[in-house]
């Protein structure tokens, strides 16, 4: 999920004012993508498709990139020009099962790893701390570019997704052509984080202080009640979205990765200071408590449903992004955007990239 100093500025405040109706995002989006962009180039359109039009991927793979064994699903032209799509928590790849094949009927070629801990991705050594600092997993997928020979691509993500390309935009600009990062600019101050919150902030981390208990971490450790609080996180954050259990069950199978509840729970542990990070990722935790901008053209996304959304048409974060910049708010959308409007955020990406 996302920063708790940034859901902090959401609580009292309504959303409404600051969103766009879906209908409207598309036809601005559309009307954007005619326009000719400062590169000189036009975006496509997307067409629209409804959320859960395809229900697997038609290519998993595997790579070996530094620490992991990355399990991965990609779709599109092998010489295409690269999207990466990252997932949150607690999701998976089929987050972007729809937006996928949109982008590689493009011309994309499109990338969707499965992070550290989830899904088929798995260490290559027992030995391997299981942490899980927000520039371990960023790293993870710098040496995932590496293994696939990427140099550049565009990266577009939600949750963790957002943090892990925002983290990459801003440290190794160099890899990253473009960003759409969900929730705006998501890279975590660890010493802010320590700092309370009013009460229904607190209260709406509800999970995270769960995690920080030894019933959470029981919780965490059964298959079966960790499936079940996922589910429910699910009915919390995307209130308006209808999916089945089928749905459900596709991602949830990620969830039985061996190292699944030791990931997690280190994530959001760490995040507020209860454990200490790997001191392998010392000099970039500090890099990343300066809050570093982020130059490379960014769109970013709200989804007005969902609770982590701050108001303000994302003002809040709007002077960490240097370069070419733009943002859009949804209606009636929670927090897995990209599952829930696959139309919206593939749009968003092809923007990014004639940004």
């Amino acid at each position: 999920m996302i920063n708790r100093r940034t859901f902090s500025k959401a609580v009292g405040l309504g959303t409404g004012a600051a969103a766009i109706s879906l209908a409207g995002l598309q036809s601005q989006a559309s009307a954007a993508s005619a326009a000719h962009r400062a590169g000189g180039t036009s975006a496509a359109t997307v067409p629209d498709v409804s959320p859960g039009a395809h229900t697997s991927f038609p290519t998993l793979k595997h790579v070996k990139a530094g620490v992991l064994d990355v399990g991965y699903a990609e779709a599109g032209p092998a010489h295409g020009p690269v999207v990466i799509c990252l997932h949150g928590w607690p999701y998976d790849i089929h987050s972007f099962i729809d937006v996928a094949p949109l982008l590689a009927d493009l011309g994309y070629r499109v990338i969707v790893p499965y992070l550290r801990g989830h899904g088929s991705t798995r260490f290559l050594s027992q030995s391997t701390p299981r942490t899980a600092e927000q520039s371990a997993i960023a790293l993870d997928i710098i040496a995932l570019m590496d293994a696939l020979k990427i140099h550049k691509a565009v990266l577009a993500g939600f949750d963790w997704g957002s943090r892990t390309a925002d983290i990459i935009a801003a440290l190794w600009p160099e890899r990253v052509k473009s960003l759409v990062s969900t929730s705006g600019y998501l890279i975590t101050d660890r010493k802010m984080q320590l700092t309370p919150a009013t009460p229904a902030v607190e209260h709406n981390w509800w999970y995270q202080w769960y995690f920080a208990t030894d019933r959470g971490k029981q919780a965490m450790e059964d298959v079966e009640d960790r499936i079940a609080l996922c589910r429910y996180v699910w009915t919390l954050v995307s209130p308006n979205w209808d999916f089945d259990d089928a749905t459900f069950q596709r991602t949830a199978e990620a969830f039985k990765n061996p190292d699944y509840a030791a990931i997690v729970l280190f994530n959001y542990r760490w995040r507020i200071g209860l454990v200490d990070g790997q001191r392998r990722y010392d000099r970039y935790e500090a890099l990343l408590a300066a809050q570093p901008p982020i130059h490379v053209p960014t769109v970013t996304l709200d989804a007005a449903l969902d609770p982590f959304t701050a108001p303000g048409d994302g003002s809040g974060y709007r002077t960490h992004f240097t370069g070419p910049y733009e943002h859009r708010t949804i209606a009636d959308i929670g927090h897995n955007l990209p599952q829930e409007a696959p139309t919206v955020f593939a749009q968003a990406v092809v923007d990014a990239d004639h940004l």
